[in-house]
């Protein structure tokens, strides 16, 4: 029992040296300037021409927002899904173990916009920071990926001719729709 005690002592210290690491205040930072700027222009677009324009919104100003960010940032920084719609959001094996690990723990009761991941990995004897942000589904994203029989048919029609091969529907409230994933060199 006390090595158990102790253990838990050990990881929540390292667990809170490592939430003061300034990469790791950065990169929570870099992760939640994106989103809200997004669901901005999510919510224009929809206001102005419905939600099949809101899908060019993510297609096209979705990237490049997140190119900009990271031109401004350092940070290479990206959405993903395990399923995805556009098929640049195919997560890395790093990425997909997050997001399944993310999905493990909504369904135990975590609140999945609390569920992140942070951690320094070496690859190809290169070291780098790692950060992913789960983004759970909120109601303006059922228009374009909630339940297929809710959807509006202009919306199938633009999916269908945009994203033919399609993952990214069949979601509910609070699901985690994917992540925002960031790696910045060390």
């Amino acid at each position: 029992m006390r090595k158990i005690l102790l253990s838990m002592a050990v990881l929540a210290s390292l667990n809170a040296l490592a939430e003061d690491a300034p990469w790791l205040i950065e990169a929570r930072k870099v992760a939640s300037s994106v989103p809200p700027k997004l669901l901005q222009v999510l919510t224009e677009e929809i206001a102005k021409g419905g939600p099949e324009s809101a899908i060019g919104v993510c297609r096209e100003k979705a990237p490049q927002m997140a190119k900009a960010a990271s031109e401004q940032t350092g940070w290479a920084i990206r959405r993903v899904s395990l399923r995805e719609r556009n098929p640049k959001a195919v997560p890395d094996a790093w990425e997909r173990a997050t997001l399944e690990d993310f999905d493990r723990r909504a369904a135990a009761g975590e609140g999945p916009a609390t569920l992140e991941k942070w951690e320094v990995v070496t690859e190809a004897e290169r070291k780098e920071y790692r950060y992913m942000k789960a983004l759970p589904v909120q109601q303006i994203c059922l228009a374009c990926h909630g339940a297929p029989e809710s959807l509006k048919p202009e919306v199938i029609t633009q999916l269908r001719t945009l994203y033919p091969g399609d993952k990214g529907v069949g979601y509910s409230i609070g699901q985690i729709r994917g992540a925002m994933t960031i790696r910045k060199a060390m």
